[in-house]
């Protein structure tokens, strides 16, 4: 069974009660049994992790790039600044997908910009916590297409 790992950026542990105008009343817990459960559909060992410190998540990403390991990332706010992040995730060595609940797009215009996206395999916002899930599935097929050739 492939291991993917997703990983959560600063904030992103206060779901349910952080803006729920925009992020919703899901839970980060709720997030966490989601991913896992979406996994288990997709025979993936799915491990969920938060952080608010940007060198945790880089020894993660870091981790993950040793391992080949497959990322779903939501960056948050190291999204539109963090370079440290850009230039880990840069070393990948498996699919990466960038994910956000709300769509940067349509939001505040600082949040437009995202330095992960360039060095992404590809990115799915604006879907709630579904973006995790579309995420996920689109890892299983890249996973899926690898193995066949």
């Amino acid at each position: 069974m492939n291991t993917v790992l997703v990983l959560n950026g600063p904030n992103l542990g206060r779901l349910g009660s952080r803006e729920p105008d925009v992020y919703g009343a899901d839970t980060y817990e709720d997030l966490v049994t989601l991913c896992r459960e979406t996994g288990r559909h997709l025979d993936l060992h799915v491990e969920v992790r938060h952080t608010n410190d940007e060198a945790e998540l880089i020894g993660w990403v870091h981790q993950a790039a040793d391992e080949r390991l497959p990322i779903v990332l939501n960056p948050a706010a190291f999204t539109h600044y963090s370079y440290a992040l850009r230039d880990a995730l840069a070393q990948r060595t498996a699919p990466l997908i960038e994910v956000h609940i709300s769509n940067p797009a349509a939001r505040e215009e600082f949040r437009h910009n995202s330095v992960v996206a360039g060095v992404a395999t590809g990115t799915i916002a604006g879907f709630g916590l579904m973006s995790y899930v579309l995420a996920l599935q689109a890892v299983a097929e890249l996973i899926a297409e690898k193995s066949k050739g």
